[in-house]
């Protein structure tokens, strides 16, 4: 249990047996009244998100998420395989919870896997990741019809728009959470 004048981004709370994770939150004290906090939960299961107004000093659940570093080992057509870096224990993960990470895991990348009780509730990757573009169309050079982005298909199978400039073979950085070009890897 915690007070609401506990919550911190990222906190994980169990509302009416269901996990919502804390996107935000702003202590509030009117000049009439008692004080509050408004907030904006995500629930971790569904992605939903809510916003949920709590009296200050309210008792509430915190959900109990151990968040660990797993190197990803393959896909065997069913699930997603990772392994415990610390017991070396293999757990196999379910397309639907993995979600859009399977966009831009590799095999032997490391990811975090956040559970509960047992129980696989996200992966979470890095906010951007270098990944190689396996094939792509040569850009023309005056071509501005599409903006000066054009697609490309990265050895992970995922497409993404690139600048015109961009060829096969060339690794670029790509943000997790828009799939958005951020640029070249140098080297």
């Amino acid at each position: 249990m915690a007070s609401t004048n506990d919550l911190k981004n990222g906190m994980v709370l169990n509302l009416e047996g269901q996990l919502w994770a804390v996107v935000e939150f702003q202590h509030v004290k009117p000049g009439k009244g008692p004080a509050f906090v408004r907030t904006k939960l995500k629930n971790v299961e569904s992605g939903k998100s809510v916003d949920k107004t709590f009296n200050a000093g309210l008792k509430i659940e915190t959900a109990n998420v151990d968040k660990r570093t797993m190197q990803y080992l393959y896909n065997d057509g069913s699930s997603y395989v990772f392994m415990d870096n610390s017991t070396y224990d293999q757990i196999e993960i379910t397309p639907e919870i993995v979600g859009d990470a399977k966009n831009f895991l590799l095999e032997n990348q490391e990811a975090i896997v956040a559970t509960n009780e047992g129980r696989v509730l996200f992966v979470e990757l890095p906010a951007s990741v270098e990944l190689l573009i396996a094939e792509t169309e040569p850009g023309l050079q005056g071509d501005r019809s599409t903006g000066g982005t054009k697609p490309a298909t990265l050895e992970t199978g995922h497409v993404i728009q690139v600048p015109l400039f961009i060829t096969s073979g060339e690794k670029v950085k790509v943000d997790t959470r828009d799939s958005g070009y951020l640029g070249r890897v140098k080297g």
